[in-house]
């Protein structure tokens, strides 16, 4: 398993190691370790999947640092290759998706700084983008505070359960165009974060790791992208009529 051209990434630097300016990760399982001997034997199917399986997410992440598809397209690139190079240095103090996630941040922020990209998606500045601040519901859905139940939800803003319920219409095609129209109009960082944890299925250390983000940020990203995505749905199923009071 060779990579087909040279990268110019030291084999002994932090950013081969994964282990620049990351939280503490958990260790690598049982599965990981069958899988990293697999790779270090040279086991091109096994490589071939986790290439197909991590690439996706991997430009999303890179996304987050560079300004433009071809530099992620590059980045991914650069990425499998420092891999493959540094695999032998890999000592399981984090799972293997996290040490390759490392690498790729490393190397994304490092290609960030180069095209001197003013504002990172990861940027912990104090203040929130215009589109991720106030309330995460419509103050219109609760009753005044001079109301006889103050604060709790108006007959007409309460929840209402959906029918069918979310689980079953989640799988339908029109509910699945629905909610991938809607992650797409989130704030760029919201996006990130909901498709990471939801789509891809990373945990929530994974995404900190990937996105440079404290706990507390990338909670309250998740729960803002997660309450967008459900009023859409709830709108739609007020609107369809697909609602029992």
């Amino acid at each position: 398993m060779q990579p087909d051209s040279a990268v110019s990434v030291p084999t002994e630097s932090p950013v081969v190691r994964g282990e620049a300016d990351v939280p503490a990760q958990r260790p690598a399982g049982p599965e990981d370790g069958e899988l990293v001997a697999r790779l270090r034997q040279g086991d091109e199917a096994a490589f071939a999947r986790i290439v197909t399986s991590w690439s996706p997410m991997m430009l999303r992440v890179a996304r987050g640092h560079v300004s433009t598809d071809a530099s992620c397209e590059e980045i991914v690139q650069e990425t499998w290759m420092a891999v493959i190079r540094g695999l032998d240095r890999f000592e399981g103090r984090s799972s293997l998706r996290t040490w390759v996630f490392r690498i790729l941040t490393n190397l994304a922020k490092t290609r960030g700084v180069r095209e001197a990209r003013s504002v990172p998606m990861s940027s912990m500045s104090p203040f929130a983008p215009a589109d991720e601040a106030g309330p995460t519901v419509d103050p219109d859905r609760f009753r005044p505070a001079d109301d006889r139940y103050p604060h709790n939800w108006t007959p007409v803003g309460a929840p209402v359960q959906w029918q069918p319920g979310p689980e079953q219409a989640a799988v339908a095609g029109e509910t699945r165009r629905l909610l991938g129209t809607a992650l797409q109009d989130l704030p760029e960082r919201q996006r990130a974060v909901v498709t990471l944890r939801d789509v891809h299925g990373l945990s929530s250390d994974e995404v900190c790791a990937a996105l440079d983000l404290s706990a507390a940020n990338q909670r309250v990203l998740l729960h803002r992208g997660r309450a967008r995505l459900r009023a859409v749905l709830e709108e739609y199923y007020r609107a369809t009529g697909k609602v029992t009071s």
